[in-house]
């Protein structure tokens, strides 16, 4: 599974304008809301009630909030930067730069953890999370992504 395929390049935000978790969210949430013509607000929801579970912060200052959604048709995600930094409840208490947001089909257990693991495994290189922190816009980001994916 390549990341690839459920990441758009027009689903990914060079520099996320939110200062807060629910911000964020409802940003992250608008190209997946309007690719897939739902109400942004019903993605934003069923991620805020995934964070009241604990925070999809990891650390590192990278967040995958993430959740199931009731007819999606294949997962399906967005990607964002905040160079300034957004506090999200992040596990190391640091602020959160990096958020990959994913949604799958509610009953895909195993797509989504396998996505799920493969976005931290590609996050987890300190090197690559420096080098999406200083791309110049998204179409940079999204060829770092895919560069990246490639290499596993």
């Amino acid at each position: 599974m390549k990341i690839v395929e459920f990441l758009r390049p027009d689903a990914v935000v060079g520099e996320i304008a939110g200062q807060s978790g629910p911000a964020v969210l409802a940003e992250l949430c608008q190209p997946i809301a309007a690719g897939l013509k739902l109400e942004p607000q019903r993605l934003v929801d069923i991620l805020v009630e995934r964070e009241k579970l604990g925070s999809t912060g990891i650390g590192d200052g990278v967040a995958i909030p993430h959740g199931k959604v009731p007819g999606l048709p294949a997962l399906v995600a967005s990607f964002g930067r905040s160079r300034a930094g957004v506090d999200f409840r992040a596990i190391d208490g640091k602020p959160t730069h990096l958020f990959f947001t994913l949604f799958a089909p509610e009953n895909s257990a195993g797509a989504h953890l396998k996505a799920l693991a493969r976005i931290s495994r590609l996050f987890k290189n300190a090197g690559f999370r420096a080098a999406i922190l200083e791309a110049k816009d998204a179409a940079e980001i999204y060829r770092l992504i895919e560069t990246e994916d490639g290499r596993y």
